[in-house]
């Protein structure tokens, strides 16, 4: 077996064997607590620059599929073929020595070969998540084959630290752009045409334009740079932002798209990310939260109703405010409308008398639970109610 070492920013080094290709990777470590999911979470665009750490112990026994990849590879029509792999990284504990699924076209191994993902296997994960947990999320390194620096005591762990640390922090990272589409592709409602919607791509999972279409919505899915004269000449009956990484705060493009939207009472939807633009947008600040929050069973309260969701999340930014509270918009009155029911963080804000919400997880899942699924009929509510109002409905 190749030899492979994680090493974190802070100096300590994890030993492990190579899995996937061999080489080095840079990137920001975060860990997953999802048990199941693997393909849709390596997909997901969302985890761009970052090494994924999966504290299940276990993982590739369904092997990978050419359909539940949640990123377009080669696809114009917003499908998937397998889905690009987003992570920069991956780093497992035991990896399924054999495929066990009658849908699999591969192994795990395999596709992370074909797509030139550096990985790390019988490492101990829970170990590093300690560490991450902590400490924070960090900066690191998988280095295996030839990218291990060698000294005359063996590996030179100094130079590969040295490595890890001259790489920019996530803190800053403006990434939507590197993983939106680079051109604009129209996904086609299931059945008769209801409404149509753009979907902002600051890093769109395949499944959500989908769970539009399921609803009788034409999705028009748009690059992460398009600009409101865009939106206007398309004229669609709402708006969606989508998930993706980086830091909010350097997203200034998606924000002052997302006023435009307001200044035009346009009902607005904006999941994870697009939580994070929505709420500058009306105002609040963002901030770099210590480990984040990447899992399928994350519990969210929703202040209106009372209601709890067991939700699929992953983000690294937050944004500020407290439970409930209200506060003044240039679009009127706003408050938080949801937060973790485990730390308190905001999960979700929206105007007191206006068409636009956002929530900071994933209710399209892919993978994780179904509880959030409402909100894209609470989305289509709004847009029914608004074509009544116009006399269309």
């Amino acid at each position: 077996m190749t030899a492979a070492v994680l090493v974190l920013e802070n100096g300590q080094v994890f030993t492990g064997t190579a899995f996937g290709a061999t080489g080095q990777t840079l990137g920001e470590a975060v860990f997953c607590t999802a048990m199941t999911g693997y393909q849709e979470t390596l997909t997901d665009p969302s985890y761009h620059r970052q090494i994924v750490v999966a504290t299940a112990p276990q993982i590739g026994n369904t092997g990978w599929n050419d359909e539940d990849g949640e990123s377009r590879e080669g696809a114009t029509d917003g499908t998937s073929t397998g889905g690009h792999i987003w992570v920069a990284g991956y780093a497992v504990r035991n990896p399924a020595r054999r495929v066990s699924n009658w849908r699999a076209n591969r192994s795990l191994d395999d596709e992370l070969e074909r797509q030139d993902i550096v990985g790390i296997a019988a490492i101990d994960t829970r170990a590093v998540t300690r560490v991450l947990r902590d400490n924070g999320s960090m900066r690191a390194g998988i280095f295996s084959g030839d990218a291990l620096a060698h000294g005359p005591s063996g590996v030179d762990t100094d130079a590969l630290l040295d490595r890890v640390r001259s790489q920019p922090s996530m803190a800053g990272a403006d990434l939507a752009g590197e993983v939106s589409a680079d051109d604009a592709y129209v996904v086609e409602p299931v059945g008769d045409h209801r409404h149509t919607v753009v979907a902002v791509d600051l890093g769109i999972k395949t499944n959500t334009p989908r769970m539009f279409a399921q609803r009788g919505i034409r999705v028009h899915v748009v690059p992460a740079g398009t600009e409101i004269a865009a939106i206007d000449d398309i004229a669609p009956d709402g708006v969606f932002l989508s998930n993706g990484p980086g830091d909010p705060a350097t997203a200034d493009g998606p924000v002052a798209l997302a006023r435009g939207v307001l200044e035009r009472e346009i009902p607005l939807f904006g999941i994870c990310f697009g939580n994070q633009i929505l709420g500058r947008a009306l105002g609040l600040g963002t901030y770099k939260m210590r480990f984040g929050h990447r899992g399928i069973n994350i519990p969210v309260i929703d202040h209106t109703t009372g209601l709890v969701s067991i939700t699929a999340q992953n983000h690294g930014f937050a944004l500020e405010g407290e439970a409930g509270a209200e506060f003044d918009t240039p679009f009127g009155r706003a408050r938080v409308s949801h937060t973790c029911a485990n730390d308190g963080t905001v999960e979700g804000v929206e105007l007191i008398a206006g068409d636009a919400f956002s929530v900071q997880y994933h209710p399209e899942a892919a993978a994780g639970p179904h509880d959030a699924a409402y909100l894209f009929d609470r989305f289509l509510s709004q847009l029914d109610a608004r074509a009544a109002q116009k006399g269309r409905g």
